[in-house]
């Protein structure tokens, strides 16, 4: 894994290139803990709040690795992709990511979606 988890400057914490990574190399492979909707609503109440992934309809997806550390940005320099069938996220590169550079993934999913995501419409941070 070329990546570490480290302070950023952004917020709190993020994952960063250890090494230069190519665009459309994968990052990481992440598997998940999947929540049902009762678990998913008990989560709500939580400071996980901010971490987990929409997964089916009403359920959820807990990562595991660095995957739920990833900061957002609407131009970011990966993205996720959901594998339903092994149960896992995977990160991938969308453009040359350079040593030391933090990787930041859209949260609405599609790279491209700029609409704006749970805590800028709340004003959470």
């Amino acid at each position: 894994m070329d990546i570490e988890f480290k302070k950023s400057k952004l917020h709190g914490n993020g994952v960063f290139a250890i090494t230069n990574i190519q665009a459309n190399e994968i990052i990481e492979i992440c598997p998940i803990i999947i929540l049902n909707e009762n678990d998913t609503k008990q989560i709500d109440k939580t400071n996980l709040y901010n971490y987990y992934f929409s997964w089916t309809k009403n359920g959820s997806a807990i990562s595991l690795g660095y995957g739920s550390i990833y900061n957002h940005s609407y131009e970011p320099n990966a993205k996720y992709e959901k594998d339903f069938s092994n149960k896992r996220l995977i990160f991938r590169s969308i453009e040359e990511i350079k040593k030391g550079e933090e990787i930041f993934v859209n949260y609405n999913g599609d790279p491209n979606n700029k609409e704006k995501v749970w805590f800028d419409k709340d004003g959470i941070d």
